[in-house]
């Protein structure tokens, strides 16, 4: 059967961020249950990718799963610009009540990609709804990674990723971003230096930038690449003195993965608006949120339809999404998840410092349930060989990892046990023996 399927998808099937001429055969997955992957042969893949990020509690948790069947024998989907139902509503009020300040107006979408650009589209009417349409700019950081749409690219373009498609992007200056690890004491300096940068970008075009976006603490794909919430919390100052918008992109941040439920409070600000999605429906289901400040969606309102924020998508809101987003909820707030991401934590702590002492990486960094390192002798980045051949060795110990070139990180669902995590981390030592052997 595996056979006829891989002939299938080698005709038919084109995959996301691979080049097709030199990938090696797909693994062909059956099925899952909590931190496990299987594979139609019967192979048990441990995954420390949480598939993607998107995958937070487990796969089939029986909650989730009972939810969007639940929800199924209900309403599976309807028109989300003449009605709206339950499942919505209290999705919208359970995640503003989890935000902070007055983020109170959740706006519905599909993915990360769409999240960002729905807050860019956002930020830019605001200003000509409230008589500043000269507020038309963007500022981004270095390394900053936002999604794969045009204007997520644009804000992105600095991730070095979409060189293909330059021409088709937007103008968006871009400021340094100080990424830091355990031991770095020269990260102050390059705080200032950034925060310096920011200062200048804006003094050069007074009154013309609408918003500034960040990742906020970790820039997922641009290489876990970390900075100290004291940072960002001077980001949020400067850009609220400049009256610019700040727009945050939690989709991989978001949901606990730096400990608390969303980075934006691990660093004590609160930004106009947040995009959220990966783990928003706990990996069941595609689903996004562009969360805005109410006195945003005030200057929308009005009795012509073009101060209206006129965008949408056939599956905003979808019925099923948000009732897995609410058992997801259910899960997250409960005391079990919050001491299982503690614990988590703790293992990487002290297994990134066991392998810092004994030289087997370097630049070891960790926020919340996110781990992650530099092998290799560094500075070879995305392309380094390094990086699929720990992909290789991991399979054949049974653990799923994609390492970003030459950062290896962890990023497990919060169901991985102490044991589970343990295995991977030894796997893990002893691949890297072997590699510098």
């Amino acid at each position: 059967m595996s056979a006829d399927l891989l002939a299938l998808d080698a005709r038919h099937v084109w995959h996301p961020f691979t080049q097709s001429a030199t990938a090696g055969v797909p693994l062909v997955a059956a099925s899952g249950h909590g931190a496990t992957l299987v594979t139609e042969d019967g192979r048990e893949l441990l995954d420390l990718v949480s598939s993607w990020w998107v995958n937070l509690h487990g796969h089939a948790h029986p909650a989730i799963v009972e939810a969007v069947a639940r929800q199924a024998a209900t309403l599976e989907q309807v028109i989300f610009a003449d009605f709206t139902h339950r499942p919505a509503v209290e999705l919208a009020a359970r995640l503003a009540g989890h935000l902070p300040g007055d983020l109170d107006r959740v706006f519905f979408s599909d993915d990360g990609s769409t999240a960002v650009e729905v807050a860019l589209k956002m930020a830019l009417q605001y200003w000509r709804n409230v008589g500043q349409p000269g507020r038309d700019r963007f500022i981004g950081f270095e390394g900053g990674y936002h999604g794969d749409t045009v204007g997520a690219m644009s804000a992105g373009r600095a991730s070095g990723f979409f060189s293909a498609w330059e021409g088709l992007l937007f103008p968006v200056e871009t400021v340094p971003f100080p990424a830091t690890w355990d031991g770095d004491d020269q990260v102050a300096a390059r705080e200032a230096a950034a925060l310096d940068a920011l200062d200048r970008a804006f003094a050069a075009q007074p009154g013309r930038v609408a918003a500034v976006i960040a990742e906020p603490l970790i820039q997922g794909a641009g290489g876990m690449r970390m900075c100290r919430p004291s940072f960002l919390a001077a980001v949020a100052e400067r850009v609220r003195a400049e009256g610019a918008l700040l727009i945050l992109d939690e989709v991989m941040t978001g949901f606990g993965r730096t400990g608390p439920l969303f980075a934006c409070l691990k660093a004590g600000i609160t930004p106009d608006l947040v995009c959220l999605s990966k783990g928003i429906t706990g990996g069941f289901l595609p689903m996004a949120a562009t969360v805005a400040r109410e006195s945003i969606h005030q200057a929308f309102l009005g009795a012509s339809l073009d101060v209206a924020f006129l965008h949408g998508h056939s599956y905003t809101a979808n019925p099923l999404g948000c009732a897995a987003g609410l058992a997801s909820l259910d899960l997250l707030e409960g005391a079990d998840c919050t001491a299982r991401r503690a614990a988590i934590e703790a293992i990487h702590r002290d297994r990134l410092d066991d392998l810092a002492r004994r030289g087997r990486v370097g630049r070891t960094r960790l926020c919340g349930t996110v781990a992650a390192c530099t092998v290799g002798d560094g500075g070879a980045g995305y392309g380094a060989a390094i990086g699929p051949k720990i992909k290789a060795a991991a399979l054949g110990r049974g653990l799923l990892l994609r390492p970003l070139g030459d950062v290896l990180y962890l990023l497990p669902p919060y169901c991985v046990t102490d044991a589970e995590l343990h295995r991977a981390w030894d796997g893990i030592d002893a691949i890297l023996a072997e590699l510098a052997g």
